[in-house]
């Protein structure tokens, strides 16, 4: 009984709007009162589980998505990869997913990623023909791929809290996010190819456009795209290649992102550093906190064997393994609904991972199935958070967006939910190959 008015606590409190980490704090201050545990060993514990060299990626990873938002380097992106698909039916949408995972990739925030790109790619697809409703709804459910393709913070998270490789868990979201990319852009391409307005650029008509940009860019001295598409290729050659850890290749790509938003492409100054600093260390500071508070109560969560109660009442309704994974992914499409990503893998994941190894899943195969649940969760209404800052962003009402949300759910987010946690070799394949298979 203590365990589920612990559990109501945090709940409701999230649901009325107490901030995530006090929420974890009125919970976990409850089950010390109903339960009569010693508190002194807590906050000790809670301090040495984020006494962790791997959690410097975190900071690292979101003070170069904030450069990279405010120096320039996410337009110029943008410009690359419209150069490979612009002359295809849909191809700025394809620009549009591809800019929105290599961004959030980096920065490791959905909202920062929704934010930069949303705010360049927006009008730019408007001017072009594409329905309002499409471009609010598209931008909504592709700045969430940053979760899944690699480097993410998320699953830096995920395998901190889960004592899992930090690499194995990024190589296992790659291949799924990058199925999900591929099917926003089939999805996308067949909610607009009898439309009319769409514009379609010819190769002639593309050449004569990256000339002009060319032209112009000798007449203002302004560089190309070629020190921004640089930084991801540094930054994911360098872990997949061995060279640097993940929380080596943050720091590099703090030291890359600054110099080139500086000196190349001139839009960072000492205003928008500070900006970019305070952010950094605010967005840290939070999530800290609430890797404080979620490992104290998790501590307490698996003292009082909730782990283990979970999987009692769902194996009460189905010892199928298939059945309680379904079970595990509603729980978490709900979760991802209710609050952040970070918060919500925070407490997940010591719930969770005991229960799915149980029945026979690696805690890698799980860290991409978590990834996909949660990221459906931020555009899945009624909620939706990631939705509503997409409707501000591109200036959309909301209501007019749900229906090519609800088409990207069940075209694209639902099939890659299936595929991941039903057929193993799609998360795991990268890892095996990489000697991290069980």
């Amino acid at each position: 009984m203590e365990l589920v008015i612990a559990l109501l606590i945090l709940v409701i409190t999230m649901v009325i709007g107490v901030p995530v980490a006090l929420s974890f704090v009125a919970s976990c201050a409850y089950m010390l009162v109903a339960t009569g545990t010693d508190a002194k060993f807590l906050l000790p514990y809670g301090f040495s589980r984020v006494n962790s060299i791997v959690l410097l990626t975190l900071p690292m990873f979101i003070l170069a998505g904030a450069l990279m938002e405010h120096g320039g380097i996410g337009k110029k992106l943008i410009s690359a990869v419209e150069r490979l698909v612009g002359t295809i039916k849909g191809g700025l949408a394809v620009v549009t997913i591809i800019s929105c995972a290599v961004f959030g990739a980096i920065s490791g925030s959905s909202a920062a990623t929704l934010t930069c790109i949303g705010s360049i790619m927006a009008p730019r697809l408007k001017e072009n023909g594409y329905p309002e409703e499409i471009v609010g709804a598209l931008i909504a459910s592709a700045s969430v791929l940053g979760v899944l393709i690699p480097p993410s913070t998320i699953m830096i998270l995920y395998s901190w809290t889960s004592n899992t490789s930090v690499l194995a868990c990024f190589l296992a979201t790659a291949v799924p996010g990058i199925v999900l990319a591929t099917l926003f852009s089939v999805s996308t391409y067949f909610m607009i190819r009898k439309n009319p307005n769409v514009v379609v650029y010819t190769k002639e008509e593309l050449r004569e456009r990256t000339r002009a940009e060319k032209e112009e860019r000798k007449r203002t001295h302004e560089p190309g795209a070629f020190a921004a598409v640089l930084m991801p290729v540094i930054i994911l050659g360098s872990i997949y290649g061995g060279i640097l850890t993940p929380t080596e290749a943050a720091a590099i790509s703090v030291a890359y992102a600054l110099p080139v938003g500086w000196f190349i492409y001139k839009k960072l100054n000492f205003s928008i550093l500070r900006t970019a600093l305070t952010q950094a260390a605010t967005t840290t500071g939070v999530i800290m906190l609430m890797m404080i508070t979620v490992q104290m109560l998790s501590r307490l969560y698996t003292q009082e064997q909730l782990p283990q109660m979970v999987l009692k009442l769902l194996t009460s309704i189905s010892s199928n393994p298939q059945m309680i994974m379904l079970m595990v992914n509603f729980f978490m499409i709900i979760l991802g609904m209710l609050m952040d990503d970070s918060s919500a893998v925070l407490l997940a994941t010591p719930i969770l991972v005991p229960v799915v190894t149980t029945i026979g899943y690696s805690p890698i195969h799980f860290a991409a199935i978590l990834a996909v649940n949660l990221g459906l969760g931020c555009v899945t209404p009624p909620t939706a958070p990631l939705l509503y800052l997409s409707g501000r962003i591109t200036n959309t009402e909301t209501r007019v967006m749900l229906l090519p949300t609800l088409k990207y759910i069940v075209f694209a987010w639902l099939p890659t939910l299936i595929l991941t946690t039903y057929i193993p070799q799609i998360s795991m394949f990268l890892p095996t190959l990489m000697g991290y298979g069980d």
